[in-house]
């Protein structure tokens, strides 16, 4: 099993999508940022069904960088309770979770 994660959260725009993915590669808590077209999201908040356009980030990541990207997503994320799951990458090309490893094991 690798120490690879995929983390999915979504933004509410463009701009700031752009803007997380920047603080993310700079800070090395993730090696690389897919912004994904916008997208329509249905959920219920505060007992109120919503619908709200957010673009989805795909953001690569390590176990051992989690814990800052979760935190630097937190503290910059325009929502109360912003969407971050963490989904462990088991198989991948050898390379490129390498690559992942070593560029988030800088700080």
């Amino acid at each position: 099993m690798s120490d690879i994660l995929l983390v999915i959260t979504n933004m509410p725009d463009a701009a700031a999508a752009e803007k997380l993915a920047q603080q993310i590669i700079e800070s090395r808590t993730a090696a690389c940022v897919n912004q994904l077209a916008p997208c329509t999201s249905t959920y219920r908040w505060q007992d109120k069904i919503e619908t709200a356009s957010e673009v989805p980030l795909l953001i690569k990541t390590t176990q051992a960088a989690y814990s800052r990207l979760e935190a630097l997503i937190r503290a910059a994320h325009p929502y109360e309770l912003p969407e971050i799951i963490a989904l462990p990458v088991s198989v991948g090309l050898p390379a490129y979770m390498d690559w992942v490893s070593h560029e988030t094991n800088k700080e």
